[in-house]
């Protein structure tokens, strides 16, 4: 019986890379997918998966969605298990960012997201097994002043999960969001937040990270959030008022004495 295959996006480095381990750790197949030739090279012979395929694409353009699914059928690639990771996030003022980033990390961190799932889910649901394993934020809970646009698509993201999984109860199928919160990947020096509260706090490493989120998607865990800091402040926004907890956000997305940054693409 042929093993099991994950396709993972964004899986040349990061949590990307660290899913792509636990998932050949379990015995699956690899189709792995980024825009660097070199480090897909690079993270396809570390993981140690039995079969890794190596896909270089840019999922920010639009359409890239549907062109990796034609290279998928015309490479006769069948996708067991989906892990929709790819994504980055830009720290500044919305009206001071350019414009045109913004929109590609919408179609990155939202439009890919959905088109990916919408064009492999169907045959995943018709097998009656494995599933979606999406990659958010802690940053879904709550608005993110300096960091606006990243927070909502991180919200859409969880949003949809947690629809998807509903709808697809008792189908056999398992259906996770995974929202890390700061984690070590590199994230916070592309995107010059090192001098900010939010990783001056708890930072995770990646691995860990990574082994929680397929643990809990294998168990069928729906909301996945790893770390007990970080379960912690999910709960506690909840407690607090939304104008609080707006303030408080904006202080720990503030980079003292530095101007607005450009993008980063924290996995």
């Amino acid at each position: 019986m042929p093993s099991p295959t994950a396709l993972i996006t964004g899986a040349s480095g990061g949590i990307g890379r660290a899913l792509a381990q636990q998932f050949a750790n379990h015995g699956y197949d690899l189709i792995l997918v980024a825009r660097s030739v070199e480090a897909l090279e690079i993270a396809a012979r570390e993981v140690g998966a039995r079969t890794v395929h190596r896909i270089p694409a840019d999922l920010s353009q639009p359409h890239s969605a549907a062109a990796l699914v034609d290279r998928l059928s015309a490479s006769s690639l069948q996708v067991d298990v989906l892990v929709n990771n790819a994504g980055f996030g830009l720290q500044g003022e919305f009206a001071k960012l350019p414009l045109e980033k913004q929109l590609e990390m919408i179609q990155l961190n939202l439009t890919t997201v959905t088109e990916l799932t919408g064009l492999l889910l169907p045959a995943i649901i018709a097998r009656g097994s494995g599933g979606v394993l999406n990659v958010a934020s802690t940053a879904a809970f709550q608005a993110g002043p300096l960091m606006s646009v990243y927070f909502a698509t991180k919200a859409y993201v969880l949003s949809f999960t947690e629809g998807l999984a509903e709808e697809l109860t008792g189908r056999g199928l398992k259906i996770s969001c995974l929202c890390p919160g700061p984690t070590a990947t590199g994230f916070a020096e592309r995107a010059g937040m090192t001098g900010t509260k939010m990783f001056k706090g708890s930072v995770m490493d990646v691995a860990d990270v990574a082994r929680e989120g397929f643990d809990g998607w294998a168990a069928g865990k729906v909301v996945v959030v790893p770390g007990f800091t970080n379960r912690r402040g999910t709960l506690a926004v909840r407690l607090f008022p939304r104008s609080l907890v707006r303030r408080v956000i904006k202080q720990l997305n503030s980079v003292s004495g530095a101007g607005d940054r450009g993008p980063s693409r924290p996995h």
